[in-house]
């Protein structure tokens, strides 16, 4: 077998174990000999459309067995595949389309319109069609890819401006597999429920590619929702979930949460934001423990890893490093910081992406000396341990004080009545910035805002406190969950 890549992992593990099941998509079950069969299949109509090795293959639809068909049929072609985001607007669309020079764009029929591709396929009827006509595994593809290649370009979530595309290639994903397969100590018979997005880089290489990877199945589904998360754990017996703390939180607070049998969970794993302590606690008193992480889709996306043996201990750090994966925390002149000091967090190591999509000087600015600037502001402690205080750019500094945002958060969450807030810089006459808190109050629940701000007496210094705070029905997010505080900031 030439191929190295990605799209070589349907045809491998189906050497090994073909009749296990690979994919659980409502009463559909999916095995790994099926799924190479059709990843094959697939290739074989994407290379009679006229897809090549190098040419862009965009997928637009929710988590389904056919957005991992395509992710390895492209694969097995060398063609490069471009996930995008469902919930974006049709310009949204297609400036990613145009950006990334799609030439094959496979789609959910429903979804917005966005700019033409040469070539189409939607899918249902027309993609089965295809696939029925499409050569069988008597006529395998077998292009040769390399780890070095190009494997998928996805775009970052744009909470900084226009979305970049990060280029990650079929070695950077797999490094990111093994290091998940390392620091997680993932089972042959792991099932893992997959309701994050897989366009999301946590939700498709954090859960879906390292339990693939080890012979697992992978429950999809399309769209998160915390009632239907309990009954699918249940039935399937999941033992494994990622997600966002705001999904998290509403499983927690729904109101089957304390008579589901969660038994066979082992592993939850939480990213993409700090997770609340008051979160953690309500997950320790169902026996189940948080292994938190830490990453970026420059990183696909894994850079640092909490396990379950320091959960506690630790409560509050992301954790050391992943096995392959190196981290330095700057200052100034990027020298390392000292233990409790903070600065930036630097990452290097095999699963770091090769650039941004057409951007040379976009790409020159975010490396130094071959590490990747992160952007986020860190501390180190003296174990090595690694707590993520928050975005460098969300910092405010009022009257010479640095306040992080992430810290006041986390204190306000303390609140009962609190379901999700964040707290932004505002311009200040006296002190140039201060902090206002936004928050959504739990169902029933009426904020007095005064109330609120004096329960962090004592618990914050002062100069930390929000000056101010407003109570919103809903918080502006990122498909992947994550607070888009630049939306904020321009609201208020």
């Amino acid at each position: 077998m030439r191929n190295e890549g990605l799209g070589s992992w349907p045809a491998r593990r189906a050497r090994k174990t073909p009749q296990h099941t690979a994919l659980i998509h409502g009463d559909d079950r999916t095995s790994y000999a099926e799924l190479h069969v059709r990843t094959n299949r697939l290739a074989h109509v994407l290379r009679a459309a006229g897809i090549e090795r190098g040419d862009r293959v965009a997928y637009l639809g929710p988590n389904h067995p056919s957005y991992l068909e395509t992710l390895f049929a492209a694969g097995l072609l060398g063609a490069v595949f471009v996930p995008l985001n469902t919930r974006l607007s049709g310009p949204e669309l297609a400036y990613q389309l145009q950006d990334s020079g799609a030439k094959a764009l496979v789609r959910a029929p429903g979804l917005p319109e966005p700019a033409p591709t040469p070539v189409r396929i939607e899918l249902g009827p027309e993609y089965e069609k295809l696939m029925a006509e499409a050569p069988a595994v008597e006529q395998l593809i077998d292009e040769p890819v390399g780890l070095d290649d190009l494997c998928i370009i996805m775009y970052t979530s744009g909470t900084t401006g226009r979305p970049k595309g990060a280029m990650l290639t079929h070695g950077n994903l797999t490094w990111n597999a093994v290091n998940v397969l390392v620091d997680h100590d993932l089972l042959a018979d792991e099932v893992a429920l997959v309701s994050a997005p897989l366009f999301h880089t946590a939700g498709l290489n954090m859960l879906t590619l390292p339990v693939l990877l080890k012979g697992g199945s992978c429950v999809l589904v399309e769209s998160f929702d915390p009632a239907g998360t309990l009954e699918l754990v249940q039935r399937h017996r999941v033992s494994f979930m990622f997600g966002v703390p705001t999904m998290f939180e509403q499983v927690a607070r729904h109101p089957d949460w304390a008579a589901a049998d969660l038994s066979s969970l082992r592993l939850l794993t939480c990213g993409g934001s700090p997770v609340p302590t008051s979160l953690i606690a309500a997950y320790q008193e169902r026996g189940l423990t948080f292994c938190q992480g830490y990453g970026m889709t420059e990183a696909s996306p894994g850079v640092l890893f909490l396990d379950a043996e320091h959960a506690l201990a630790k409560a509050g750090s992301a954790g050391v490093q992943h096995f392959f994966s190196d981290v330095r925390v700057v200052g100034p002149g990027l020298q390392p910081v000292a233990p409790g000091e903070t600065g930036e967090v630097l990452v290097r190591g095999p699963h770091v992406m090769a650039g941004y999509w057409g951007l040379p000087e976009e790409t020159r600015e975010a490396f130094a000396d071959g590490w990747f600037r992160s952007g986020d502001a860190a501390r180190v402690d003296g174990d090595g341990y690694v707590t993520i205080v928050d975005r460098i750019k969300d910092m405010i500094i009022s009257g010479g004080e640095n306040i992080y945002p992430a810290e006041v958060e986390d204190a306000l969450m303390g609140h009962p009545g609190i379901a999700e807030c964040a707290v932004v810089g505002v311009p200040d006459a006296t002190w140039g910035e201060v902090g206002r808190a936004v928050v959504v109050p739990r169902p029933g629940v009426v904020l007095d805002p005064d109330e609120v701000l004096s329960s962090l007496a004592g618990r914050l210094a002062r100069y930390k406190i929000p000056k101010s705070l407003t109570v919103v029905d809903s918080l502006p997010r990122t498909a992947s969950g994550k607070l888009l505080k630049s939306v904020l900031r321009k609201s208020l």
